[in-house]
Order: structure tokens, then C-alpha cells, then sequence
């Protein structure tokens, strides 16, 4: 039987599956008005600004080092990565943005072996490999069934998804003995002055949200992109990933797709025979590699 932290584990897995999942489509609409560049920039700008009052507190409950550590989770899960699924995205859809970031868990591995000794069984390695195929169905699905082509802007997704796996081996091992809210609120507030300073005074986000026609429409898109899936979704994932473990936490990115071809449907697609097989591909690979 489930114990009440396995459930609450899976309830966290499922809800920001559904954050995640949309974030991409998010970041689509604002990259209609803005550049990726201030897309980025914006939303980690804002999601600080917003867990800044909770940041502030937990300042005190720092101690030496922990200032340099969570500048560094901060850096590795937020503020990089937020540049680089914008960039890819402005030559990437949303759905395929949101089917390579299943490369998360395979890096989660592989950081995990190489700088944290840790080791990994069958199931793991069999469950990852039977869910990176179903991503493949899923992409060649939704570009008819045949490859079109290498696109190098997915290698911003794939640097992207390196970073997540360093940072949450980094989180687990590293500043394991602080509390959510002080991680993720804290590395905002240490990374956000980065963000505006760029935001303000390096880029065209003033100019373009006072003159251009629709701004302040994919302004809110953005808002509600840093509101819920940076600082809210990032408080629910490390919480995730204190209870559970780091390739169970790094399994949302695998369900995550099947949210964003949902939102396919939603936004008038149809669903064809592969993407049912490559969604229960994803699911079985998911259960397998988190198999005790």
C-alpha cells in the first residue's frame, strides 16, 4: 500500500506534468510580441518578485556556503535554462519543445554517476530507455511519421536538460538539509537582479510593451508563465524532491509531453495511432524505472 508521502509524491508528479506541460505553449505566446532574450529574462525577473517576500525571511536561516549553493541551483534549474527553452522555441514548436525535455531524466543519470556516485538498476535504465522511445514516436508522429531533419536549436533544449539533471543532484546532496520554500525562493532572489538588470537595461522590453501592438496581452502570458511554472511549480518539484528521489522527481518531463499534445488536440489537431502508443511508451518507461 501507498503511504501518505508516495501518494502526495505522485499527486506533486501529476500536478506539475500539468504546469509543465503548459508552460510551453506559454512561451509561445509570448515570444509572439517579445524576443526569446526578454522572454527570459521576464519571466525569472518576474517569479522572483513574487516569492520575494518569502525569500527575505529565510535569508537567517542560511549558513556559510549555502548563499554560493543555491546561486548555483538557481543558475542550473531557473535562470539559464529559461533563456535557452526560448531561444529553441522561437525555431521549435511547443510540443516538440516539450517532448525533447524528456532528455531530463537521462541526464539526471548521468550527472548523478559521474559527479555523485550514484547508481542506477535494470529497471531504471530499461524504464528510461522504453520512455525516450516513446518520446521518439510521439515526435515522429507529430511530423507525419518521417524525420525532416536535424534542427540545431533543440540543442538548447538538450544544454537545457543537462542543467536540470546537474541541478537536481545538486539539490539532493548538496543543500539537502534546507526546506523548499528556502531553496526555491532564495535562489530566485539571487538570481533575479541578474534577470531585471539585463531586463531594463540591456534589452527592448520597454520599448516594445510601450509601442507595440498586443505587449501587454503576452505580458500576461509571461506572468502567468514565471507565477505559476517558475515559482510555484519550482516550490512543488523540490518538495517532490525531497520526499522521493532525484530520477522519480526528473520523471515529470516524461508525462510532460502529453500534456503538450493535449494541448494539440485542444488547439484543433488530431491524435494518430502513434501517439497513443507513444504515451503508454512513456507511462510503462516512467513505472519501470521508478520500480523498486
Amino acid at each position: 500500500m501507498f503511504s501518505q508521502k508516495k501518494y502526495l509524491a505522485v499527486f506533486l508528479l501529476i500536478t506539475l506534468s500539468l504546469i509543465w506541460g503548459t508552460s510551453f505553449i506559454l512561451i509561445k505566446q509570448g515570444l509572439k510580441v517579445f524576443s526569446p532574450d526578454v522572454v527570459g529574462a521576464l519571466r525569472v525577473t518576474a517569479a522572483s518578485l513574487f516569492l520575494l517576500p518569502l525569500a527575505l525571511p529565510r535569508l537567517r536561516e542560511l549558513k556559510q556556503g549555502d548563499h554560493f549553493k543555491l546561486l548555483v541551483s538557481g543558475l542550473m534549474g531557473i535562470f539559464f535554462p529559461a533563456f535557452l527553452f526560448a531561444w529553441a522555441q522561437t525555431r521549435l514548436n511547443s510540443s516538440l519543445a516539450g517532448i525533447l525535455n524528456t532528455l531530463s531524466p537521462l541526464w539526471t543519470m548521468i550527472m548523478g554517476t559521474l559527479f555523485f556516485a550514484q547508481r542506477f538498476r535494470g529497471y531504471a535504465i530499461l524504464g528510461m530507455i522504453i520512455s525516450f522511445t516513446g518520446t521518439i514516436l510521439l515526435a515522429l508522429s507529430r511530423s507525419g511519421g518521417s524525420i525532416t531533419g536535424f534542427n540545431v536549436y533543440a540543442l538548447l533544449i538538450v544544454a537545457a536538460c543537462a542543467l536540470y539533471g546537474a541541478n537536481l543532484n545538486w539539490i539532493k546532496f548538496k543543500i539537502h538539509d534546507l526546506g523548499s520554500l528556502t531553496i526555491t525562493s532564495v535562489s530566485l532572489l539571487f538570481i533575479g537582479p541578474f534577470a531585471a538588470v539585463y531586463l531594463f537595461g540591456f534589452s527592448d522590453f520597454v520599448e516594445t510593451i510601450t509601442n507595440k501592438p498586443g505587449a501587454w496581452q503576452a505580458f500576461g502570458f509571461i506572468t502567468l508563465l514565471a507565477l505559476m511554472s517558475t515559482a510555484i511549480a519550482n516550490l512543488m518539484f523540490v518538495k517532490l524532491l525531497k520526499i522521493s528521489t532525484p530520477l522519480f522527481a526528473s520523471s515529470v518531463t516524461y508525462i510532460m509531453p502529453i500534456v503538450a499534445v493535449m494541448w494539440g488536440v485542444i488547439d484543433g489537431e488530431s491524435l494518430l495511432v502513434g501517439h497513443f502508443i507513444g504515451m503508454a511508451s512513456i507511462l510503462g518507461g516512467v513505472y519501470l524505472a521508478n520500480k523498486k
